[in-house]
């Protein structure tokens, strides 16, 4: 498993030579169709729970945020994988690469074990501070005590893929993420209202579908990893170096991790300031983001595609190819955004009665989604600002870009709209963030933008 590697070959692909717009792409598509495998899991969830009754989903809808927060942990620890490891890839240092891609999934199998005994053992107390009630608990605890054993089977893959990923193969973690979302979908009917030998689990058995789907991804990257990239070693490591590589991957994962927590507290924040408008101004609020989040999916897959491209070229010292990915990478966020906006301005009123026959829900929504993705361009020019300064080994940047927009920017823009124009002004507000946010973080990796090209003799 540990055959010395001299370079960067089929099992380790090199991006520090080629075109740089086709290998965006080609880094950028694979990455768009695994987000939306993401995604998809918790949409085909709960719909599936839905069946169930309005308890049953009001119980797995108070589950998300803690979903949501160990998501991040895992993307946090990924992001953190990719930077090392790409960095490395690109010096050509193979047996650093080994070291670091064994020690990453250690740590992520170590950090996540005891969070499992500890989430299994605070499940009534965490739940009651949310909100749920005592006739709620019952179904959170079918649901919550199986997830938690089961988060080994979310951090690690996810770190996995993220060591792959840092080669410049994106393809491999979107097929094995495709594949997992459709084994999630084949599962849930089976384990939730049950099929054959098979009981109806309910609310647990969502919980289950999920556990077995993500134990594929691990055993795929694991696969991926040890036989295929040869990216493992079984070499017993010192305590220095293990803990050396730890460090490494923390300094950045760390701070990515904490960052990535805050986009679901400032929509928390947001639909509380909403909710004052009713009911009807939160389900065009919480509707109007889902939506909005698929198109974004594009733009979100070329800024986290740009990691192990803008990693492995640093480390290489190519930094006039990572100056040219970053302007590349900016026209085509802007000409997805306007694409994207274009779409969802005429197809709002279509898209929103699929949702809502209510016309106060319709009307909102429609105006969410002809006023919140006039700044997905600048969005997509924030995603790869943050990408590159995590990928060049600059966290404390990508982390002081991601809170000035949120919760900074966004809640006091979206706040001082509402004051000004009332939930109207809350959409623009949130906008304006967004593009105010964009251009922070285009003249903020200015540096890295412009840097000259490199000398040939």
């Amino acid at each position: 498993m540990s055959a010395p590697l001299e370079a960067p070959g089929p099992a380790l692909a090199s991006l520090t030579t080629g075109e740089v717009g086709p290998q965006l792409y080609r880094l950028a598509v694979p990455m768009a169709f695994g987000l939306l495998s993401v995604m998809m899991f918790n949409v085909v969830d709960t719909w599936f729970v839905s069946l169930l009754g309005t308890k049953e989903l009001a119980a797995i809808s108070l589950t998300f945020p803690v979903v949501a927060v160990l998501g991040s942990l895992a993307m946090g620890l990924g992001i953190g994988t990719t930077s090392v490891l790409s960095r490395a890839i690109g010096r050509g240092q193979l047996d650093e690469v080994r070291r670091l891609t064994t020690d990453s999934l250690v740590l992520g199998a170590l950090i996540v074990l005891p969070i499992s005994v500890v989430g299994v053992a605070t499940i009534d107390p965490l739940f009651r501070a949310l909100g749920a009630s005592a006739e709620l608990l019952p179904l959170i605890h079918a649901y919550m005590r199986v997830w938690y054993l089961g988060t080994v089977f979310l951090v690690v893959p996810m770190v996995g893929m993220a060591a792959i990923r840092a080669t410049g193969d994106t393809r491999t973690p979107a097929a094995v993420m495709a594949f997992a979302g459709l084994m999630n979908a084949a599962l849930d009917p089976m384990f939730i209202l049950g099929f054959g030998p098979i009981p109806r689990l309910g609310i647990q058995g969502a919980a289950i579908a999920t556990v077995l789907a993500r134990a594929t991804t691990l055993a795929f990257a694991l696969y991926m990893l040890g036989v295929r990239k040869q990216m493992l070693t079984s070499h017993p490591p010192g305590r220095a170096a293990v803990l050396a590589s730890w460090r490494r991957i923390l300094v950045i994962g760390g701070p990515a991790a904490a960052t990535n927590v805050a986009q679901p507290v400032t929509i928390g924040i947001l639909t509380a300031l909403v909710a004052s408008w009713g009911h009807e101004a939160v389900a065009a609020f919480g509707t109007g983001g889902r939506i909005e989040i698929l198109a974004m999916i594009p733009i979100m897959g070329l800024g986290a595609g740009m990691a192990p491209f803008i990693g492995q070229n640093w480390g290489a010292g190519h930094k006039d190819r990572v100056a040219q990915s970053l302007r590349v990478a900016a026209r085509a966020a802007a000409g997805l955004g306007l694409i994207g906006w274009l779409a969802l301005a005429l197809a709002a009123p279509y898209v929103a009665a699929l949702f809502s026959d209510d016309p106060l829900v319709i009307k909102l929504i429609v105006v969410y989604l002809r006023v919140m993705p006039l700044a997905h361009g600048a969005t997509g020019v924030f995603f790869q600002a943050t990408s590159a300064f995590n990928a060049v080994g600059r966290p404390v940047a990508a982390t002081s870009l991601t809170l000035l927009r949120t919760p900074a920017l966004t809640v006091a823009l979206a706040g001082t709209g509402a004051l000004i124009a009332g939930l109207n002004g809350v959409f623009v507000g949130a906008a304006a963030a967004g593009l105010v946010s964009g251009g922070v973080a285009w003249v903020a990796v200015g540096g890295l933008r412009r840097a000259p090209p490199r000398m040939t003799s």
